[in-house]
């Protein structure tokens, strides 16, 4: 691996410190102190244009911010939307900076693809520094600044280019970046809209200028949009779905709108272990996250975010479970070889940087589960599976009544040799139990005696092999006394009832054996990468969702306010919470932590009420 001097580590902002941006295209992380450090586009999972969360001197941001360190700040989201609005208190006046992707009707198949930062003088006079460093490739390249007018500017470079246009007097240096100062005061207004476009679409035509009225208009679509779309959810008016409103809106942020596909999290090798190896990618659709997320927003009244998931993986599959895959690329692409950048020297020195996730070729054969699962809430909801799709989730339950005997990888993806995952098993028989139910309602042809048979010896191999019986609850793999977290979703999954005697046991051991500091680990069992696996906020939230169907409100509350003070300021989770240094740790934000803080939500609200 290349030597990199990394400098300073402290040079980083805490994970905390970013808000998240998305126009269910792209997305960008804004720093407290107003820099975007983290932004690609086109796509989420295209090459950075602003990479600096990943190497503070190559990444590239773009930094907006008072030029002297304000007397205070504050930041929220605009209603239920992902548009950020700062506002700054310095010593000669105040001012606010809205920053957003914009959007408006039909943009899902035809986006601004802009990323549009509004500064606004609220009172006195506010001086501004402005500075565009865009670094395309993750770092890779530095672009050609070319000037299209006054206040017009493109970078272009490789398949990426940026047309920037500002009411500030913006101008290049001999780095290739672009700087401005100024001034607002009461009433003023400086705009910075920063568009991506293909370079064939300016070279040599010039670009566009838009015009502030038309920014301004945009603007204003855009919290159209996002109120249209928030309009629909049905949270119940519970004290923890009044929270959980913000969680569902970062869920649709990671809705990538052409495909119908889920990103697990907007950003790669953000570090589970700070300076160390567990950095990866996740900026893919994993079948398991995107089935809890779109269940989790079905709950709260996405349908059409479940339909478009649904179909998304039926045509990635070609329609068939020998071609099922346990995550796909945004567009339904198949081959995520992963690959280590080591020009960059990760964030807080955490390397390697990888793009790509080798995971995408194990064997999990929880997949299958999650689309019957998917398949069977759609039926009770009235859309019962149409002869094509039949066909294909027939194969998924053929493959599972065939491989529920082989070993895998498991939920966690541990790159370690296969084992015999209890969690695993479950989903198979999930698989086959809401199989053979589909059939039966909707009048289908199946081989009945044959899920049935594979159905039940898969339950009766869990009983015996999967259950310590001297414990009197489940374990993590077949032959093993290791507990686990997964195991707290076989009631969610409709293996056993939530009050069962042994359920309960199987939570109180997981309590005792796996909470840190009031949060809950995965596992302790070596899993093959070096270095430590801190509390993951999504199991808190199942251990809370157990809880409170099991009727321990207070016990579950208790939990769950646990798992909800690690958010930022403005609601977003992590992965995983590192309780000692009190930070956040891997990809952020993370869309398993939102959707499990939305069903442990629902389960207390339902149970309050």
């Amino acid at each position: 691996m290349t030597a990199i001097d990394d400098g300073d580590p402290n040079r980083y902002p805490p994970i905390s410190d970013y808000a998240f941006l998305s126009d269910c295209h792209s997305v960008a992380l804004v720093s407290r102190t107003g820099s975007i450090d983290w932004c690609c586009m086109p796509r989420m999972d295209s090459a950075s244009i602003f990479g600096r969360l990943l190497d503070w001197d190559k990444g590239g941001f773009c930094q907006l911010t008072p030029s002297l360190a304000p007397a205070s700040l504050s930041r929220e989201y605009v209603d239920d939307s992902l548009v950020l609005r700062t506002t700054y208190r310095t010593d000669d006046g105040d001012a606010t900076v809205t920053d957003c992707f914009t959007m408006r009707r039909g943009g899902g198949r035809n986006p601004d693809r802009r990323l549009l930062r509004i500064v606004n003088g609220v009172s006195g006079c506010v001086p501004f520094d402005l500075r565009v460093s865009a670094r395309f490739d993750y770092g890779g390249l530095r672009p050609w600044i070319r000037r299209h007018g006054v206040r017009v500017f493109t970078a272009i470079g490789g398949n990426d280019a940026l047309v920037i246009s500002t009411d500030a007097n913006i101008e290049p240096d001999d780095q290739h970046n672009l700087s401005a100062h100024f001034e607002v005061t009461s009433g003023s207004v400086v705009r910075l809209s920063l568009t991506w476009v293909p370079p064939e679409d300016i070279d040599p035509r010039p670009p566009d200028q838009p015009q502030p009225h038309q920014l301004d208009d945009q603007l204003r679509e855009t919290l159209n949009w996002w109120h249209r779309w928030s309009s629909k959810l049905n949270t119940g008016g519970g004290a923890h779905m009044d929270e959980g409103r913000r969680s569902a809106v970062v869920l649709k942020g990671l809705v990538y709108a052409p495909t119908g596909a889920v990103v697990a999290a907007p950003t790669t090798s953000l570090p589970e272990d700070v300076g160390g190896v567990r950095n990866w990618d996740y900026r893919y659709s994993w079948i398991r996250d995107s089935q809890f997320t779109v269940r989790s927003l079905g709950e709260v009244g996405g349908d059409e975010e479940a339909d478009g998931f649904r179909r998304f993986v039926e045509r990635s599959a070609a329609g068939n479970a020998s071609a099922l895959q346990l995550m796909y690329g945004l567009g339904g692409e198949r081959r995520l070889p992963e690959i280590e950048l080591d020009h960059l020297g990760g964030y807080r020195g955490s390397r390697p940087v990888r793009i790509g996730n080798a995971a995408s070729a194990q064997l999990q054969l929880d997949v299958y589960g999650y689309l019957l699962d998917l398949a069977w809430r759609w039926h009770r909801r009235g859309q019962s599976p149409d002869d094509d799709y039949w066909r294909f989730l027939a194969s998924c339950i053929d493959t599972a009544a065939e491989r529920w005997i082989e070993p895998d990888s498991g939920i966690w993806e541990k790159r370690a040799d296969p084992v015999h995952h209890v969690y695993s098993k479950v989903m198979c028989w999930v698989t086959l139990s809401r199989g053979l139910q589909l059939a039966e309602e909707c009048l289908r042809a199946a081989p009945v005696d044959r899920w049935t048979a594979a159905r039940d010896a898969a339950r009766g191999a869990i009983e015996t092999q999967g259950y310590d019986s001297e414990r009197g609850v489940y374990v993590a793999a077949f032959g093993s006394t290791d507990l686990d977290a997964s195991l707290l979703l076989l009631p969610a999954m409709g293996y056993i009832a939530w009050d069962d005697e042994r359920m309960v046991r199987t939570t109180d051991a997981i309590r005792q054996d796996l909470v840190q500091d009031g949060l809950l680990l995965r596992y302790r069992s070596p899993d093959g990468v070096a270095g430590t696996d801190h509390p993951f906020i999504a199991c808190s939230f199942w251990l809370a969702e157990c809880l409170a169907h099991q009727g321990r409100l207070s016990e579950a509350e208790l939990v769950f306010d646990r798992a909800s003070a690690t958010a930022n300021d403005l609601g977003l989770f992590p992965e995983e919470f590192d309780p000692t240094a009190h930070e956040m740790l891997g990809n952020f934000p993370q869309g398993l932590s939102h959707l499990s803080h939305i069903t442990a939500a629902l389960a207390i609200d339902s149970r309050l009420h």
